[in-house]
């Protein structure tokens, strides 16, 4: 089974915090509680690199996390919180956009969507924003093993359905999809944008 040695790097509140490497970046869009922690974990196979937690909207940074000088992932803010201040909210939205928007890094957003649920109205007006921009995205379907495998490719057509682009599953209990997954990265991390 693949993995990739990891290493967390900085946490950053805004763009002139970000660290100041040339690896091709990925941050990870996602509501609270999506599993964006675990699947940084996961892929790592490390289990207390993200910090994962039962609260949502604990991360309140953009955390950097460096694997194998392959690439960057920066594990943003859930949306969908709901225990902060709009003010609060308001400034996290500012330095997120100028993040998204300023970055020369990133090569691809990622977004999180739960295999579970429906897709939820606040990824859509994230989708909705992405897409304003013209930012280049695929979607990551977490807690697949939740779903009988039976449903698996029918959760695919139904997420593509809804969002343009690629869709990749994703499990943290069996580290069934990761390969996959590292494989996507390593082809992404190749092509020239």
């Amino acid at each position: 089974m693949s993995q990739l040695n990891a290493k967390f790097i900085i946490s950053a509140e805004k763009l002139s915090q970000c660290p100041d490497f040339n690896l091709p970046e990925f941050p990870l869009l996602g509501r609270s509680n999506v599993g964006k922690s675990s699947f940084i974990n996961t892929l790592a196979n490390n289990k207390k690199l993200a910090k994962t937690s039962n609260t949502p909207g604990k991360t309140r940074l953009i955390n950097f996390f460096n694997f194998e000088e392959q690439f960057m992932i920066a594990d943003l803010p859930g949306y969908g919180y709901a225990k902060v201040s709009k003010e609060a909210q308001a400034k996290w939205q500012k330095y997120l956009e100028e993040y998204l928007l300023n970055r020369k890094q990133i090569k691809s957003l990622i977004q999180f969507i739960d295999a579970r649920h429906e897709i939820q109205k606040n990824d859509m007006q994230m989708r909705e924003w992405v897409k304003a921009y013209n930012l280049p995205i695929f979607t990551i379907a977490t807690k697949i093993d939740y779903v009988p495998r039976a449903k698996h490719n029918k959760i695919i057509s139904d997420i593509k359905k809804v969002f343009d682009g690629d869709v990749l599953l994703f499990s943290a209990i069996d580290r069934f999809y990761c390969d996959k997954i590292i494989e996507y990265f390593a082809n992404l991390c190749n092509t020239e944008s």
